[in-house]
């Protein structure tokens, strides 16, 4: 059984392991009754809706 002739650093190591690491953007959705940015199945804090019905009472709202 083949046996590394030197040990592997850390540094060499990390790079390794962490060359495939990539920071994605979150997904974000247009509010259909505002159209602000939002995640998506999530109620819009803007406007406090969800699938075009009002789930939350804001402060615009009132």
């Amino acid at each position: 059984m083949a046996v590394p002739f030197r040990r592997t650093s850390k540094t060499k190591k990390r790079m390794r392991r962490n060359g495939n690491y990539k920071v994605t953007a979150n997904n974000t959705v247009k509010c259909p009754n505002c159209g602000e940015a939002i995640k998506p199945h999530r109620v819009c804090p803007n406007c406090g809706t969800y699938k075009k019905e009002t789930v939350l009472e804001t402060k615009e709202s009132e």
